[in-house]
């Protein structure tokens, strides 16, 4: 019996160490670097440049030489009678013979290789295709920045409910303890009852935000599950704390760094719709020029009355054919002309979009520098803050055991000190969150 569950074990151990699925820990460059071989919009981006390669081939190969080849078979089920003058046959004038020409099946087999000698349409889309994969690669930069943002957000708002929830835990035990302690004084006489109740109404709300973190922790693994590219109920670990994490972020050379637009990723994908735009333009100029074609084909042909092309006595009847198409566009009733100045005034657009952009750039680099060097400089100030408040709610907690302060003085400073420490929580995330902001905007990568 023994050895028939050991047997057992062994056979379904396999599927036990699937189902079984590990818990993955990452650090905040570990996140990113997985996210950006798994977040679903970077596989997609990547995607789009391998199409991006496919179609440019598929242009280049219009212009290559191309092979084609039908085959037909024809069984007339009633053939066409054609009426010719009697008198050719010997017959009387004025009568006509009803004769049927040709067989009752035909087939017929036929290559033809054709080739583009020129056509300005083909340069055009030729260029275009190369400005396609660059669009495409632009693309894959802005969606990789894009997701190492919403990495880092995403992993700075679970380090931040984590954090939250120890702070609410320990502000918890100690107000449990305070209550108790004051709930005995109150039994013994020696205080009030309104004490006891403003420390009820101060557990409470505690309590409740308590509650309330717990489920924005588990929102927030979830959203940095997707952003990984992970089951958003996969467990999740991370190795890298919310203090560190702000104290290795706080770069100010950073702030010296000199704004490129032209470098930015976001001006280079105006820049590529301008080009874009430009191309159009030359496309519907293009269409004004004529186009040269070259074909050559050959064929065989059979003929009978019945269905005998596969005998080796059928007889087959070779052609072939040489020649070139010329196509002139002469007159189009101004149709080119309207279409060639909508392209103009689409490229003059895009120019002076482009120059709007650079602008906006500009401004959101600036922006994005204030507000990373007002989030450093109020991290240090709720830092001294919860110094502060810490010191003013220890001061007051002991005056109130020893029945020097009042109960609604104790729970206004720990309200304040409450307060304080979700302000450096946040002040702490802000860091992260706006120097990746700033890193975005400058399309520079730092560690």
């Amino acid at each position: 019996m023994k050895n028939k569950f050991y047997i057992i074990l062994l056979t379904l151990s396999p599927f036990l160490g699937v189902s079984q699925e590990a818990p993955t820990n990452f650090s905040l460059q570990e996140a990113i670097d997985f996210a950006l071989q798994n977040n679903r919009n970077a596989i997609n981006a990547q995607r789009d440049i391998d199409a991006a390669k496919a179609q440019k081939w598929e242009t280049t190969a219009t212009g290559l030489p191309q092979l084609s080849a039908t085959v037909d078979y024809q069984n007339f089920i009633k053939q066409q009678v054609q009426l010719l003058p009697a008198e050719f046959f010997g017959g009387n004038s004025g009568e006509f013979a009803e004769v049927v020409f040709g067989t009752k099946q035909n087939m017929y087999a036929t290559a033809t290789l054709t080739q583009k000698v020129f056509d300005g349409s083909y340069i055009v889309g030729l260029q275009a295709a190369k400005v396609f994969l660059e669009i495409s690669k632009n693309a894959k930069t802005k969606t990789d920045l894009e997701v190492r943002k919403a990495v880092i957000n995403a992993y700075g708002n679970v380090l931040l409910a984590e954090e939250s929830v120890r702070i609410l835990q320990r502000n918890l035990e100690v107000l449990q303890k305070n209550l108790n302690e004051t709930t005995k004084i109150v039994e013994n006489g020696l205080g009030e009852e309104e004490s006891v109740e403003q420390l009820q109404i101060t557990l409470a709300g505690i309590e409740s935000n308590l509650n309330n973190v717990n489920r924005m922790k588990t929102l927030a693994y979830q959203m940095l599950n997707m952003t990984l590219g992970l089951n958003i109920n996969r467990k999740t670990l991370l190795t890298d704390d919310l203090e560190r994490l702000t104290k290795e972020n706080i770069s100010l050379g950073l702030l010296e760094t000199e704004a490129n637009v032209e470098k930015t990723i976001d001006y280079q994908i105006a820049e590529n719709d301008k080009m874009t735009k430009e191309l159009m333009l030359k496309l519907e100029k293009s269409k004004a020029l004529p186009t040269l074609n070259a074909f050559i084909n050959g064929g065989y042909s059979a003929f009978s009355d019945t269905f005998s092309f596969a005998h080796k006595d059928q007889d087959w009847f070779g052609s072939s054919l040489f020649g070139v198409g010329l196509n002139i566009p002469i007159f189009s009733s101004g149709m080119r002309s309207a279409a060639t100045q909508r392209a103009q005034i689409n490229l003059e657009k895009a120019k002076t979009d482009l120059t709007e952009k650079e602008q906006t750039i500009a401004l959101e680099i600036a922006s994005a520098k204030s507000d990373y060097r007002f989030a450093i400089e109020d991290y240090d100030n709720k830092k001294q803050s919860l110094k502060l408040a810490e010191r003013i709610e220890t001061k007051n907690q002991t005056k109130f055991f020893e029945g020097i302060s009042s109960s609604f003085d104790l729970r206004q400073a720990q309200i304040q000190l409450y307060s304080a420490q979700q302000e450096f929580l946040q002040a702490m995330l802000n860091v992260i969150k706006a120097k990746a902001e700033l890193e975005t905007a400058l399309n520079v990568i730092t560690n």
